[in-house]
Protein backbone atom coordinates (compact mmCIF):
# COMPACT_ATOMS: atom_id res chain seq x y z
CA UNK A 1 0.00 0.00 0.00
CA UNK A 2 0.87 3.66 -1.03
CA UNK A 3 0.33 6.00 2.02
CA UNK A 4 0.34 9.47 0.17
CA UNK A 5 2.00 12.32 2.12
CA UNK A 6 -0.81 13.72 3.05
CA UNK A 7 -2.16 10.50 4.62
CA UNK A 8 0.82 10.30 6.13
CA UNK A 9 0.25 12.66 8.61
CA UNK A 10 -3.14 11.55 8.59
CA UNK A 11 -4.34 10.25 12.71
CA UNK A 12 -4.74 6.46 12.16
CA UNK A 13 -7.87 4.78 11.87
CA UNK A 14 -7.38 2.77 14.35
CA UNK A 15 -4.87 3.08 17.52
CA UNK A 16 -4.08 0.43 20.00
CA UNK A 17 -1.71 1.45 22.30
CA UNK A 18 -0.43 -0.71 25.97
CA UNK A 19 -3.41 -2.47 25.83
CA UNK A 20 -3.74 -5.36 27.92
CA UNK A 21 -6.26 -7.59 28.88
CA UNK A 22 -6.81 -10.48 31.57
CA UNK A 23 -9.29 -13.25 32.11
CA UNK A 24 -8.36 -14.40 36.03
CA UNK A 25 -4.98 -15.33 35.67
CA UNK A 26 -4.51 -15.83 32.05
CA UNK A 27 -3.13 -13.18 30.33
CA UNK A 28 -5.12 -12.50 26.82
CA UNK A 29 -3.28 -9.16 25.51
CA UNK A 30 -0.12 -7.94 26.74
CA UNK A 31 1.10 -4.60 26.23
CA UNK A 32 0.29 -4.55 22.38
CA UNK A 33 0.94 -1.48 20.17
CA UNK A 34 -1.01 -1.23 17.03
CA UNK A 35 -1.84 1.19 14.70
CA UNK A 36 -3.81 0.53 11.12
CA UNK A 37 -3.40 3.20 8.59
CA UNK A 38 -7.12 4.87 6.81
CA UNK A 39 -7.94 2.95 3.70
CA UNK A 40 -5.83 0.15 4.68
CA UNK A 41 -6.25 -3.35 5.10
CA UNK A 42 -4.63 -5.15 8.09
CA UNK A 43 -4.65 -9.01 8.41
CA UNK A 44 -4.20 -9.95 12.00
CA UNK A 45 -2.48 -13.44 12.41
CA UNK A 46 -1.90 -15.42 15.33
CA UNK A 47 -2.63 -18.91 15.89
CA UNK A 48 -4.95 -19.86 18.62
CA UNK A 49 -5.16 -17.92 21.80
CA UNK A 50 -2.69 -14.92 20.64
CA UNK A 51 -4.82 -12.71 21.90
CA UNK A 52 -6.42 -11.47 18.07
CA UNK A 53 -10.23 -11.63 19.33
CA UNK A 54 -9.63 -10.13 22.05
CA UNK A 55 -7.52 -7.45 20.94
CA UNK A 56 -10.50 -7.00 17.82
CA UNK A 57 -13.19 -6.80 20.29
CA UNK A 58 -11.50 -3.97 22.40
CA UNK A 59 -11.88 -2.03 19.24
CA UNK A 60 -15.32 -3.02 18.81
CA UNK A 61 -15.72 -2.10 21.89
CA UNK A 62 -17.30 -5.18 23.27
CA UNK A 63 -14.35 -5.67 25.77
CA UNK A 64 -13.00 -3.37 28.30
CA UNK A 65 -9.24 -2.93 28.30
CA UNK A 66 -7.49 -3.72 31.80
CA UNK A 67 -5.11 -1.16 30.97
CA UNK A 68 -3.86 0.87 27.69
CA UNK A 69 -6.31 2.98 25.11
CA UNK A 70 -8.26 2.25 21.94
CA UNK A 71 -9.20 5.19 19.65
CA UNK A 72 -11.25 4.20 16.36
CA UNK A 73 -12.03 6.89 13.76
CA UNK A 74 -10.64 8.95 17.11
CA UNK A 75 -13.19 8.21 19.49
CA UNK A 76 -13.30 5.53 22.16
CA UNK A 77 -15.75 2.40 21.29
CA UNK A 78 -17.57 2.40 24.91
CA UNK A 79 -17.66 6.03 25.63
CA UNK A 80 -18.36 7.23 22.31
CA UNK A 81 -20.06 4.05 20.64
CA UNK A 82 -23.30 6.22 19.50
CA UNK A 83 -21.16 8.43 17.65
CA UNK A 84 -19.17 5.16 16.57
CA UNK A 85 -21.22 2.53 15.71
CA UNK A 86 -23.01 4.30 12.18
CA UNK A 87 -19.18 3.98 10.51
CA UNK A 88 -18.12 0.40 11.50
CA UNK A 89 -18.93 -2.44 9.90
CA UNK A 90 -18.69 -6.39 12.04
CA UNK A 91 -18.64 -9.41 10.39
CA UNK A 92 -18.35 -12.15 12.77
CA UNK A 93 -17.78 -15.82 12.14
CA UNK A 94 -21.15 -16.93 12.81
CA UNK A 95 -24.93 -15.95 15.29
CA UNK A 96 -26.37 -13.41 15.13
CA UNK A 97 -29.40 -13.46 12.70
CA UNK A 98 -32.78 -14.94 13.69
CA UNK A 99 -32.55 -18.77 12.18
CA UNK A 100 -35.68 -18.07 10.36
CA UNK A 101 -35.20 -15.12 8.94
CA UNK A 102 -34.40 -14.57 5.29
CA UNK A 103 -31.91 -12.46 3.73
CA UNK A 104 -33.93 -10.24 1.97
CA UNK A 105 -35.63 -9.20 5.49
CA UNK A 106 -32.69 -8.99 6.94
CA UNK A 107 -30.43 -6.79 4.67
CA UNK A 108 -33.56 -4.60 4.57
CA UNK A 109 -33.86 -4.19 8.22
CA UNK A 110 -30.19 -3.36 8.93
CA UNK A 111 -30.60 -1.28 5.48
CA UNK A 112 -33.14 0.84 7.84
CA UNK A 113 -30.36 1.24 10.56
CA UNK A 114 -28.28 3.73 8.76
CA UNK A 115 -28.81 7.22 7.03
CA UNK A 116 -26.94 6.23 4.13
CA UNK A 117 -27.45 2.43 3.38
CA UNK A 118 -26.83 0.55 0.54
CA UNK A 119 -29.26 -0.50 -1.41
CA UNK A 120 -30.50 -3.68 -0.07
CA UNK A 121 -31.45 -5.75 -3.24
CA UNK A 122 -28.11 -4.97 -5.54
CA UNK A 123 -26.28 -5.79 -2.56
CA UNK A 124 -27.69 -9.36 -2.16
CA UNK A 125 -26.93 -9.56 -6.04
CA UNK A 126 -22.98 -8.43 -5.02
CA UNK A 127 -22.50 -11.19 -2.35
CA UNK A 128 -24.03 -14.16 -4.83
CA UNK A 129 -27.24 -14.39 -2.72
CA UNK A 130 -30.17 -13.02 -5.03
CA UNK A 131 -31.56 -16.73 -5.54
CA UNK A 132 -31.43 -17.21 -1.88
CA UNK A 133 -33.04 -13.94 -0.65
CA UNK A 134 -35.98 -16.11 0.15
CA UNK A 135 -34.23 -18.68 1.95
CA UNK A 136 -34.38 -18.74 5.80
CA UNK A 137 -31.44 -17.97 7.30
CA UNK A 138 -31.20 -21.92 9.26
CA UNK A 139 -31.42 -23.09 5.63
CA UNK A 140 -28.31 -21.27 4.43
CA UNK A 141 -25.19 -23.20 3.49
CA UNK A 142 -22.83 -22.55 5.43
CA UNK A 143 -20.78 -20.36 2.49
CA UNK A 144 -24.30 -18.68 1.84
CA UNK A 145 -24.36 -17.52 5.92
CA UNK A 146 -20.91 -16.07 5.53
CA UNK A 147 -21.80 -14.01 2.31
CA UNK A 148 -25.09 -12.66 4.06
CA UNK A 149 -22.57 -12.03 6.89
CA UNK A 150 -20.33 -9.72 4.56
CA UNK A 151 -23.72 -8.04 3.24
CA UNK A 152 -24.85 -7.21 6.40
CA UNK A 153 -21.50 -5.61 7.58
CA UNK A 154 -21.51 -3.95 4.43
CA UNK A 155 -25.06 -2.55 3.80
CA UNK A 156 -24.34 0.69 6.13
CA UNK A 157 -21.17 1.87 3.67
CA UNK A 158 -18.69 1.49 6.91
CA UNK A 159 -15.44 3.53 6.93
CA UNK A 160 -13.86 0.43 9.07
CA UNK A 161 -14.73 -2.92 8.71
CA UNK A 162 -14.16 -5.85 11.13
CA UNK A 163 -13.77 -9.34 9.15
CA UNK A 164 -13.49 -12.36 11.20
CA UNK A 165 -12.40 -15.39 8.60
CA UNK A 166 -14.97 -14.02 5.74
CA UNK A 167 -13.87 -16.71 3.69
CA UNK A 168 -14.52 -19.61 6.34
CA UNK A 169 -16.40 -22.45 4.34
CA UNK A 170 -16.60 -21.06 0.70
CA UNK A 171 -16.00 -22.84 -1.99
CA UNK A 172 -12.98 -21.52 -4.46
CA UNK A 173 -15.50 -19.31 -6.95
CA UNK A 174 -17.05 -17.64 -3.86
CA UNK A 175 -13.82 -17.34 -2.04
CA UNK A 176 -11.96 -15.28 -5.02
CA UNK A 177 -15.27 -13.36 -5.18
CA UNK A 178 -15.20 -12.15 -2.01
CA UNK A 179 -11.57 -11.30 -2.46
CA UNK A 180 -12.86 -9.10 -5.26
CA UNK A 181 -15.45 -7.48 -2.86
CA UNK A 182 -12.46 -6.92 -0.56
CA UNK A 183 -9.86 -5.27 -2.76
CA UNK A 184 -13.53 -3.47 -3.42
CA UNK A 185 -13.33 -1.71 -0.09
CA UNK A 186 -9.81 -0.73 -0.12
CA UNK A 187 -10.29 0.90 -3.60
CA UNK A 188 -13.14 2.85 -1.65
CA UNK A 189 -10.88 3.82 0.90
CA UNK A 190 -11.99 1.49 3.50
CA UNK A 191 -10.06 0.31 6.48
CA UNK A 192 -10.50 -3.13 6.85
CA UNK A 193 -8.89 -5.42 9.69
CA UNK A 194 -9.30 -8.99 8.44
CA UNK A 195 -8.17 -11.80 10.82
CA UNK A 196 -7.84 -15.86 9.31
CA UNK A 197 -6.00 -18.78 9.46
CA UNK A 198 -5.52 -18.71 5.82
CA UNK A 199 -2.33 -17.51 5.39
CA UNK A 200 -2.87 -17.09 1.91
CA UNK A 201 -5.50 -15.39 1.66
CA UNK A 202 -3.33 -12.55 4.34
CA UNK A 203 -0.27 -12.56 1.66
CA UNK A 204 -3.59 -11.95 -1.25
CA UNK A 205 -5.21 -9.32 0.50
CA UNK A 206 -3.72 -7.32 3.21
CA UNK A 207 -1.14 -4.34 3.06
CA UNK A 208 0.37 -5.10 6.21
CA UNK A 209 0.34 -7.78 8.16
CA UNK A 210 0.51 -8.32 11.60
CA UNK A 211 1.28 -11.22 13.82
CA UNK A 212 0.13 -11.75 17.02
CA UNK A 213 1.49 -14.18 19.52
CA UNK A 214 1.12 -14.80 23.56
CA UNK A 215 -0.71 -11.34 23.89
CA UNK A 216 2.11 -9.32 22.34
CA UNK A 217 2.89 -7.70 18.46
CA UNK A 218 5.49 -10.10 17.42
CA UNK A 219 6.05 -9.29 13.58
CA UNK A 220 4.63 -6.30 11.69
CA UNK A 221 5.24 -5.08 7.94
CA UNK A 222 4.09 -5.86 4.31
CA UNK A 223 3.60 -9.26 2.54
CA UNK A 224 6.89 -8.78 1.09
CA UNK A 225 9.06 -7.17 4.03
CA UNK A 226 7.91 -10.42 5.99
CA UNK A 227 8.44 -12.95 3.45
CA UNK A 228 12.07 -11.64 2.21
CA UNK A 229 14.35 -12.35 5.78
CA UNK A 230 17.81 -11.51 5.90
CA UNK A 231 18.69 -15.27 6.61
CA UNK A 232 20.75 -17.00 3.52
CA UNK A 233 18.64 -20.25 3.14
CA UNK A 234 17.46 -22.60 0.31
CA UNK A 235 14.54 -25.01 0.02
CA UNK A 236 13.74 -27.59 -2.62
CA UNK A 237 11.49 -30.13 -3.02
CA UNK A 238 12.52 -33.66 -4.16
CA UNK A 239 11.91 -37.39 -3.94
CA UNK A 240 12.09 -38.00 -0.03
CA UNK A 241 15.31 -40.30 1.55
CA UNK A 242 17.54 -38.41 -0.76
CA UNK A 243 21.54 -38.77 0.76
CA UNK A 244 21.80 -35.45 2.26
CA UNK A 245 25.60 -36.11 3.48
CA UNK A 246 26.44 -36.87 -0.26
CA UNK A 247 24.71 -34.05 -1.29
CA UNK A 248 26.04 -31.76 1.13
CA UNK A 249 29.42 -32.91 0.03
CA UNK A 250 28.41 -32.36 -3.81
CA UNK A 251 27.60 -28.55 -2.69
CA UNK A 252 29.96 -27.72 0.46
CA UNK A 253 27.51 -27.04 3.08
CA UNK A 254 25.01 -29.09 5.05
CA UNK A 255 22.22 -30.56 3.80
CA UNK A 256 18.82 -31.21 6.36
CA UNK A 257 15.37 -33.22 5.06
CA UNK A 258 12.98 -30.57 7.23
CA UNK A 259 9.96 -33.32 6.46
CA UNK A 260 9.53 -35.82 3.53
CA UNK A 261 11.02 -34.56 0.63
CA UNK A 262 11.55 -31.02 1.61
CA UNK A 263 14.97 -29.46 2.22
CA UNK A 264 16.57 -26.43 3.40
CA UNK A 265 20.30 -25.10 2.62
CA UNK A 266 21.81 -22.80 5.24
CA UNK A 267 24.12 -20.86 2.90
CA UNK A 268 24.07 -17.62 0.86
CA UNK A 269 22.24 -17.86 -2.32
CA UNK A 270 24.84 -18.04 -4.99
CA UNK A 271 24.88 -19.14 -8.40
CA UNK A 272 27.60 -21.93 -7.53
CA UNK A 273 25.56 -23.42 -4.82
CA UNK A 274 22.24 -23.73 -7.22
CA UNK A 275 25.00 -25.02 -9.73
CA UNK A 276 26.45 -28.07 -7.64
CA UNK A 277 22.89 -28.14 -6.49
CA UNK A 278 21.72 -29.32 -10.10
CA UNK A 279 24.97 -31.13 -11.00
CA UNK A 280 24.28 -33.59 -7.88
CA UNK A 281 20.47 -33.99 -8.73
CA UNK A 282 21.23 -34.87 -12.29
CA UNK A 283 23.64 -37.31 -11.40
CA UNK A 284 21.36 -39.14 -9.34
CA UNK A 285 18.24 -38.90 -11.57
CA UNK A 286 16.48 -36.65 -9.11
CA UNK A 287 13.49 -34.65 -10.87
CA UNK A 288 13.35 -31.03 -8.57
CA UNK A 289 10.09 -30.46 -7.69
CA UNK A 290 10.46 -26.84 -6.50
CA UNK A 291 13.28 -24.28 -5.77
CA UNK A 292 13.11 -21.53 -3.25
CA UNK A 293 15.44 -18.98 -2.61
CA UNK A 294 15.68 -15.60 -1.08
CA UNK A 295 11.65 -16.02 -0.33
CA UNK A 296 9.32 -17.84 1.76
CA UNK A 297 5.78 -18.26 2.09
CA UNK A 298 4.03 -16.55 4.72
CA UNK A 299 3.24 -19.54 5.92
CA UNK A 300 7.30 -20.43 6.67
CA UNK A 301 7.62 -17.34 8.61
CA UNK A 302 4.26 -17.40 11.25
CA UNK A 303 5.10 -20.91 12.24
CA UNK A 304 9.42 -19.87 12.16
CA UNK A 305 7.85 -16.88 14.89
CA UNK A 306 4.98 -18.52 16.82
CA UNK A 307 6.76 -21.06 18.68
CA UNK A 308 5.08 -22.59 21.65
CA UNK A 309 7.42 -21.31 24.24
CA UNK A 310 8.77 -18.27 23.62
CA UNK A 311 12.03 -16.82 25.88
CA UNK A 312 11.02 -14.73 28.90
CA UNK A 313 12.52 -11.63 27.25
CA UNK A 314 10.90 -11.82 24.35
CA UNK A 315 8.48 -8.11 23.48
CA UNK A 316 7.42 -6.11 20.97
CA UNK A 317 7.11 -6.13 17.40
CA UNK A 318 10.31 -7.49 15.64
CA UNK A 319 11.52 -4.93 12.83
CA UNK A 320 10.58 -6.47 9.22
CA UNK A 321 14.26 -6.67 8.41
CA UNK A 322 14.60 -8.91 11.49
CA UNK A 323 12.10 -11.58 10.59
CA UNK A 324 14.38 -14.62 11.28
CA UNK A 325 13.65 -16.68 7.96
CA UNK A 326 14.02 -19.87 9.19
CA UNK A 327 -17.35 -13.04 14.27
CA UNK A 328 -21.94 -13.18 11.67
CA UNK A 329 -22.36 -9.23 11.58
CA UNK A 330 -22.25 -5.36 12.74
CA UNK A 331 -25.09 -4.47 14.03
CA UNK A 332 -26.03 -0.60 15.34
CA UNK A 333 -27.92 -1.59 18.17
CA UNK A 334 -26.61 -1.79 21.81
CA UNK A 335 -26.74 -5.64 22.25
CA UNK A 336 -23.48 -7.25 21.04
CA UNK A 337 -24.23 -9.65 18.13
CA UNK A 338 -21.97 -11.82 19.53
CA UNK A 339 -22.91 -15.09 20.96
CA UNK A 340 -21.00 -15.97 23.92
CA UNK A 341 -21.36 -17.06 27.47
CA UNK A 342 -20.70 -14.84 30.53
CA UNK A 343 -17.01 -16.40 30.96
CA UNK A 344 -14.73 -15.48 28.01
CA UNK A 345 -13.13 -17.91 26.10
CA UNK A 346 -9.55 -17.73 26.32
CA UNK A 347 -7.92 -18.53 23.30
CA UNK A 348 -9.85 -15.75 21.33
Amino acid sequence: MTISPATAFERPAIEVVGLAKRYGGTVAVDGLDLAVHRGETLALLGPNGAGKTTTVECCEGYRIPDAGTVRVLGLDPRRDAAALRPRVGLMLQEGGVYPVARPAEVVQLFASFYADPLDPDALLERVGLDDARRTRFRDLSGGQKQRLSLALALVGRPEVVFLDEPTAGLDPAARHRTWEHLRELRTDGVTVVLTTHLLDEAEELADRVAIIDHGRLIALGTPDELTHGDRDELTFTARPGLDTADLGRAVDVEVIEMRAGRYVVHAPNDPGLVARLATWLERHDVRLGELQAGKRSLEQVFLGLTDEDPPADAQGPRPPAQVPPARSAGSPSDASPRQRSDSPEVGA
